[in-house]
């Protein structure tokens, strides 16, 4: 349709186009190379930045538990820690025959009811039990009793009481070891510290949560991570090493996610126990996001770098919920996060084990892949993100860095305006100059404008003159000698239409051949009454074997032209051939009353043409006919080599009754002989033909007049 319109327009007008569309081709071109240049530059240095802050990230967060580990495996050979857990687990034994206060079990109880439980409610499905928590040996609701319930120091502040109110070698130790172990804590940042003995039971802690002095091998805690992570330690009987576990809620941090560290303590060959350290979350996000100094790393307003476990939960703090709670909360909302999920996130004010991240770059870095990719991220928006696996023996974390694909673009988007402002101003003086050129370029052609007129007019004497000698001077020259051709063209046209035309009419009906010269293309029509006729010469093959291919050919022309001639008399119209076959259609093009009656008249004739042909050449020579009548479809088929064929069982029927007919007999239907049985004798076939799934009566004509009974 646009191409239409353009050539409504003037010559003028195109030409004005035309350089409007080159000179403005060449503007854009020019344009997208450059945007595209200049996207693919910005993409590249924003992921070699990303790229940057992740391996910077990586090997940081890398230098710190390897710190960590190394730590530890110090601590867990200094002698005086061996001594300490020595010494803390003769003390814990020495309580189991102690008697516990009076208040002990009330206060204890409180303790539970009133200040741990209804917090761990809070992020837990379900109300927790109480007598699921309560400790159950003596000497660990002794030690409960003085260093938790009995504690004057608020939640979160037991650690600060170095020595319980009470004369037990246990409080003794204590006072003792603890400002060392708080020292320590305190110094390297960690959240707490364990001393367990090897039957599991913690006999220290730092910190004074639930889990101190309880047991890992049985009561509430035993199937946590950090049970786990002891059975581990204990299990492998080797020194010098340090093990490390995945965070997960932890219960005694009122389901917090917790990491451990941990590694087995030896007295000479003799083991002892176990120490292990509560990896600090705090520290891992002040990594991860450079102390909340996102831009200063080079990751704008919306770029951060996270870590990802093998279980597709956050490991570190997501910026935008530091940053915009809120609005974190909401996108949540939005992309279907449960309540639960989202009641944790405000609980703990952390992503950590909450935040499900299962983008492709996790997916990649979960296979050991790193690279860069444009990706939508958890919160279903557009990054560019830069990913890898970490390498934390016993942790496998993906560590990836992002920024918002809108923000990292911004700058191409602000270039892109800039040229499309650009392009606009040189468009618009391109139009300018274009009319100008164009003015000047169409006037020769309006004279030759004016000479074809003349001759469209009928002056075919009309004469273009231009003093030119360029190429419209060489168009009026051609001009000049199309207009002496031009007669003599026109009658070689109209020869030509009239041997079309008969071509049309020699192989089409005639209807059908005008409805074809009247540039008619899809035609297709249903007829009813109509009397279909297939024949199959018999013996005719057996000639091909003593005679040439051009005897063959001549000798079947002269029998289809015979039938032609005779199929016009009797008002058939010939379908088609097909080798030795022959159709032919009664009351199609032109309706007829008696069709079948012409049909079994027709078929007589090329009965008789048959014998007579074969008795003038020689030839054994014979035809069988199937005749039915019924309703068809015609129609033309193909597009550059077409034919007029017809369809429908009514042609089916007529080609199975060719097909079984005896030779040199003519086969009917039922139709054909309900309708002619008065004026020919008929007799049914012995065998009944199958067309199909459908049984077929058959009548073969007998005689061309009906024999009166006497």
């Amino acid at each position: 349709m646009q191409w239409l319109k353009f050539n409504w327009l003037s010559i003028k007008s195109k030409l004005i186009v035309m350089l409007l569309t080159v000179s403005s081709s060449s503007i854009l071109v020019t344009a997208y190379l450059g945007y595209q240049s200049g996207k693919s530059n910005l993409t590249d240095r924003v992921f070699n930045q990303l790229t940057s802050v992740r391996a910077s990230k990586a090997y940081q967060i890398e230098s710190y538990f390897k710190t960590i580990r190394n730590h530890i495996q110090t601590l867990s050979n200094d002698p005086s820690v061996g001594t300490a857990i020595a010494e803390f687990t003769n003390a814990y034994r020495q309580l189991e025959n102690v008697p516990l206060p009076a208040d002990a079990s009330p206060k204890i109880n409180a303790y539970y009811q009133n200040e741990f439980l209804p917090k761990l409610a809070q992020t837990e499905q379900g109300s927790p039990v109480l007598n699921s928590f309560l400790p159950e040996a003596i000497a660990s609701n002794y030690l409960q009793y003085h260093y938790i319930a009995n504690n004057s120091n608020s939640i979160g502040k037991k650690h600060l009481l170095d020595k319980a109110n009470d004369s037990s070698e246990y409080s003794r130790l204590h006072s003792r070891y603890h400002p060392i172990f708080r020292n320590i804590i305190e110094k390297f940042g960690y959240y707490d510290l364990f001393l367990i003995d090897p039957d599991g039971r913690i006999v220290y802690t730092v910190y004074k949560e639930t889990d101190f002095a309880s047991s890992l091998t049985v009561g509430a805690y035993n199937e946590s991570n950090l049970a786990r992570l002891f059975v581990s330690v204990r299990r492998s009987k080797e020194k010098d090493y340090a093990r490390i576990i995945d965070f997960e809620a932890y219960s005694p941090s009122y389901g917090a996610p917790a990491a451990f560290i941990a590694a087995p303590i030896y007295n000479q060959d003799k083991f002892i126990g176990v120490l292990a350290i509560q990896v600090p979350v705090d520290e891992i996000n002040n990594v991860m996001t450079g102390n909340r100094k996102w831009e200063s790393d080079g990751l704008g307003k919306s770029g951060e770098t996270y870590l990802v476990g093998q279980d597709f939960l956050m490991r570190s703090v997501s910026r935008f919920l530091i940053e915009t709670p809120e609005e974190y909360i909401q996108t949540l909302v939005a992309l279907g996060v449960n309540n639960e999920t989202i009641n944790r996130i405000r609980q703990y004010k952390t992503s950590v084990l909450a935040q499900v991240v299962r983008t492709t770059a996790v997916e990649e870095s979960m296979m050991g892949k790193q690279g860069i990719k444009i990706i939508r991220d958890y919160r279903d928006i557009p990054v560019l993100s830069s990913y890898s696996l970490l390498q934390i023996e016993g942790l496998k974390w993906a560590i990836l860095s992002e920024i918002n694909l809108a923000e990292a673009y911004a700058p191409i988007n602000d270039f892109e305006r800039q040229l499309v402002i650009s392009a606009t101003l040189l468009m618009l003086l391109v139009v300018l100059l274009a009319m100008v050129m164009a003015s000047l370029f169409v006037k020769p052609i309006n004279q030759l404008i004016a000479s074809a007129r003349k001759v469209a007019s009928g002056q075919l004497d009309a004469i273009a003159v231009l003093e030119t000698q360029d190429e419209f001077g060489e168009l009026a020259q051609s001009f000049n000698l199309m207009v002496s051709s031009l007669h003599d063209q026109t009658n070689l046209v109209e020869e030509k239409n009239r041997e079309n035309e008969q071509l049309l009419l020699s192989i089409f009906p005639a209807a059908i051949a005008k409805r074809l010269k009247q540039g008619e293309k899809n035609i297709a029509e249903s007829a009813s009454n109509v009397t279909v006729l297939f024949s199959d010469l018999t013996g005719f093959s057996k000639l091909s074997d003593s005679l040439t291919a051009y005897e063959i050919v001549s000798i079947l022309n002269d029998l289809v032209t015979s039938f032609d001639e005779t199929a016009d008399r009797f008002g058939m119209e010939k379908i088609k051939t097909i080798g030795d076959s022959y159709m032919a259609v009664c009351g199609l093009s032109v309706p007829y009353l008696d069709h079948d009656k012409r049909a079994i008249d027709f078929a007589l004739e090329m009965q008789a043409i048959v014998r007579r042909f074969s008795q003038e050449r020689g030839f054994k020579l014979n035809i069988s006919l199937g005749i039915n009548s019924g309703d068809i479809v015609a129609g033309i088929v193909g597009r550059n080599k077409f034919i007029y064929d017809v369809w429908g069982d009514t042609i089916n029927i007529a080609s199975a009754l060719k097909s079984a007919c005896p030779e040199g007999s003519i086969l009917v239907s039922h139709e054909i002989y309900s309708r002619l049985c008065d004026l020919y004798e008929f007799a049914p076939l012995a065998t009944k033909i199958e067309d199909g799934e459908t049984t077929l009566e058959a009548w073969q004509l007998k005689s061309t007049s009906k024999i009166k009974p006497s």
